[in-house]
This record gives C-alpha cells, structure tokens and sequence, in this order.
C-alpha cells in the first residue's frame, strides 16, 4: 500500500513541478502518473549503471555530476512519453531538482517517518 502512495505522492510532485515550471509540461494526471512510474523505473534500473560507469567524474565533482545524470534522465523521460514535455537541458536540471525537493516534503508530511 506503501508503494501505491509513494507513486501517487511522486506523481503529485510532478504535477507541482509543472505548475511551477512552464517550460515543463504534463497533459493529464493519468501521464503524471506514468511518467512517474518511468521516473522511477528509470532510477532504479539505469541510474546505477550511469553512477558506475561515471564514477571518476563524480568522484572528481565531489558528487555534484549525480545531479547531471538525474537532470538527463528526467530530460530522457520527457522526451520518450507523449504529453510529458521537458525544454531543454537546463529546464530538466532545474525540474529534477524541484520534483526531488517537492517529492520528499510530500513523502515527509504524508508518509509516517517520511518513509
């Protein structure tokens, strides 16, 4: 049930994160919905691999190139789902940032111990 409300919660964040950001645009709750899930999926399949094989960048930028990496695949999802637009580059960097600041405070206040 836990995991229900996380997506749920995660979907919300990015339904905030398009309010607050024009040039990131979602159609429906149904394509924040999905594009959540692939969010997710993409994080926990492809993020560890991109995080091995970039160990020596990240290593080097004291860990700041793990924003880069979240920025594409939040730029990757956009491009690959319909109604779920992301600009640019700059536009994902910044739209991560916020759908993770916004995603944890939800998680924070609705979840018990913020699991």
């Amino acid at each position: 049930m836990s995991l229900l409300l996380v997506w749920l919660i995660n979907a919300i964040a990015l339904l905030g994160v398009a309010y607050l950001m024009p040039s990131i645009q979602v159609s429906s709750f149904t394509t924040a919905l999905i594009a959540a899930l692939l969010l997710g999926l993409v994080n926990t399949l492809v993020r560890p691999v991109l995080v091995i094989l970039t160990l020596p960048v990240t290593l080097l930028t004291l860990g700041l190139f793990i924003l880069v990496i979240n920025a594409l695949l939040f730029w990757f999802v956009g491009s690959i789902l319909r109604g779920f637009v992301v600009q640019d580059f700059m536009t994902a960097f910044i739209g991560a940032l916020l759908y993770s600041i916004i995603s944890w405070l939800l998680s924070s206040l609705l979840l018990k111990g913020g699991k």
